[in-house]
């Protein structure tokens, strides 16, 4: 009798769908892992919404890291309230967003918080705010090397504007936010390059901030897909998210990187329509849908063909549909984890085949604890 795979869960049948489930033992693996390529722990500073859990910040706690990044000031707070010591903001918070960050130092003080600007109103709506409520933020410079997404190019008016948040009342200066979310070349070496390319821009201007004789953290550098590239100088912090669970969209292009899926998207036959057609309830209510093409990589559906999805279905095709029934469970990878995650309220813990648990997905809402 073969052993089961290593992602079916014995107790499946307790479990509905559609769901995600966390495998602990990977997690574990995974992050153990980002800190071995980092080469010091201290260099780390994962981004948390991928995963958006008080469980898994814990498990990065206990294996020595003390900084991270969030997106949002609920996954923020998240990382707070298991006493994370240090949280990046790595999204600029505007409009009401700024009282609400105010009111989250103040509730938090043992973590020290900091958030990103690329706009000299906005610090010094950052510095009025703060110093008005007899505090300091610190603020990092979110500088653009070439995704033009967010940031500001490097050159004088980003000098000017380090200073600014230097010399305001209200705010601290942290150092350089250097998203590279451009560099996506498949094969390392070819990625290493264009990260350099990338970087040189940066590496100028943070001679120009030292020339200066401005303060400045290392800088905190990229994500997944440059998490080798970065980790390569010992004077760069390093910010993969994706790493903690991985994804088949990840997986499948990036064969260097020593991740393994540590999240399974678990979903049911609802229907078969005719012929080697199959439905499932895996609709993109459930997975990510900003992938135009598959959403979805399957583990126990041989040579899936994607038919069509919609709000609740799914329609494939598969060779093997005279072997599945209407209610039998399938097991697929999301293309992109971190969105998925965000579309479900809790996911379901296995341990040793066996669904032991519920993790609840508590960062995946917008406001804070005592807000709504």
């Amino acid at each position: 009798m073969s052993a089961a795979p290593w992602y079916a869960v014995e107790n499946v049948a307790d479990i509905p769908s559609p769901a995600i489930l966390v495998y602990p033992d990977r997690v574990g693996r995974n992050i153990d892992r980002m800190v071995k390529q980092a080469g010091d722990v201290r260099r780390l500073r994962p981004h948390v919404k991928t995963h958006k859990t008080a469980e898994v910040t814990r498990m990065m706690l206990d294996r020595g890291i003390t900084k991270v990044k969030a997106a949002t000031l609920v996954e923020a707070e998240v990382c707070a309230q298991v006493g994370m010591p240090e949280v990046l903001i790595s999204f600029p918070q505007v409009g009401p967003n700024v009282e609400r960050l105010v009111r989250l130092t103040k509730k938090y003080p043992k973590t020290k918080f900091a958030t990103l600007s690329d706009d000299a109103g906005h610090v010094l709506h950052l510095s009025t705010a703060f110093a008005m409520a007899g505090s300091k933020i610190e603020v990092w410079l979110d500088l653009d090397v070439g995704q033009h997404r967010s940031g500001i190019e490097p050159g004088p008016q980003a000098l000017e504007l380090y200073k600014l948040i230097h010399t305001s009342p209200g705010t601290t200066v942290g150092g350089l936010h250097i998203y590279d979310g451009q560099v996506r070349e498949l094969e390392l070496q070819a990625r290493i390059k264009q990260g350099e390319e990338s970087f040189a821009s940066a590496a100028a201007f943070i001679k120009q901030i030292q020339a200066a004789g401005l303060p400045m953290q290392p800088p905190a550098c990229g994500g997944s897909p440059t998490f080798p590239v970065h980790a390569l100088h010992a004077d760069r912090t390093l910010s993969p998210g994706t790493s903690v669970f991985w994804d088949a969209s990840y997986g499948g292009k990036f064969k260097d990187m020593p991740f393994e899926f540590a999240l399974i998207l678990l979903g049911r036959v609802v229907s078969k329509p005719g012929g080697n057609r199959v439905t499932l309830d895996l609709g993109y209510k459930s997975v990510s849908p900003d992938n135009a093409g598959v959403r979805l990589e399957f583990l126990d559906v041989p040579d899936a063909k994607w038919l069509g999805q919609w709000e609740e279905h799914l329609s494939i095709e598969t060779p093997a549909a005279a072997n599945l029934a209407v209610g039998d469970p399938v097991y697929a990878v999301p293309y992109h984890v971190c969105p998925t995650v965000a579309l479900h309220r809790e996911t379901y813990v296995v341990e040793n085949g066996k669904v032991t648990g519920v993790w609840k997905i508590a960062a995946r809402d917008r406001f804070l604890s005592d807000e709504r």
